[in-house]
């Protein structure tokens, strides 16, 4: 009777520590690498912000009404520009190749050159996984994680609510937990995973 009991006790314990571990397992989700890309946002995006294939700008050369106009950063990750041709876009900043389209203008074709670029429309952003009606965003400034998530419908009853996995271009997925910190950046992609308890 006495080993019995022992033996019960035993069982009841392993069975207790299998679903501790079991439970922080799943409420940890994947091992990922904390976010290292920069964070900036709202105002002022387009001084840390680096342009990608798709994004879409208004481009004004003062006195220049031919060479003015809206251009897309196309699937080579350049921007064509009448007389002058493709300048490379993908990467930089706006106001990096803001300069670059200045140097190009003032290498034989106009004499000082003024222009004014701004993006028009950004890249959209992507949710999927635990959420209503998943896909493809328009994005604006300051758009927050929470604010993905309501725009794809909501959670679903499965949804693990306490951490999304980020994808980020040029960046390894990374795990943000909730409410998230960082802001999102045109042409995130935004992944709620499944709870498994």
């Amino acid at each position: 009777m006495y080993p019995r009991t022992i033996k019960n006790c035993l069982q009841t314990l392993a069975a207790a520590l299998l679903a501790a571990v079991t439970v922080s397992a799943c409420s940890q989700g994947p091992d990922l690498p904390p976010p290292s890309f920069a964070t900036n946002t709202g105002p002022g995006l387009e001084h840390a912000y680096r342009l990608q294939i798709g994004d879409k700008l208004k481009l004004v050369v003062f006195g220049e009404d031919n060479l003015s106009g809206d251009v897309e950063i196309n699937g080579r990750g350049r921007i064509q520009i009448p007389l002058v041709g493709e300048i490379p876009a993908k990467g930089r900043t706006l106001k990096d190749l803001q300069r670059a389209i200045v140097a190009k203008l003032s290498d034989g074709y106009i004499k000082s050159p003024r222009i004014s670029l701004d993006i028009t429309n950004y890249r959209p952003i992507f949710v999927h996984g635990e959420v209503k009606s998943g896909g493809q965003f328009q994005y604006s400034n300051n758009l927050s994680f929470t604010d993905a998530i309501a725009m794809a419908g909501g959670y679903t009853y499965r949804a693990q609510q306490s951490y999304v996995i980020l994808s980020r271009a040029g960046s390894a997925a990374v795990r943000i937990n909730m409410p998230a910190v960082i802001p999102l950046l045109p042409g995130d992609n935004i992944r709620v995973p499944e709870r498994f308890f």
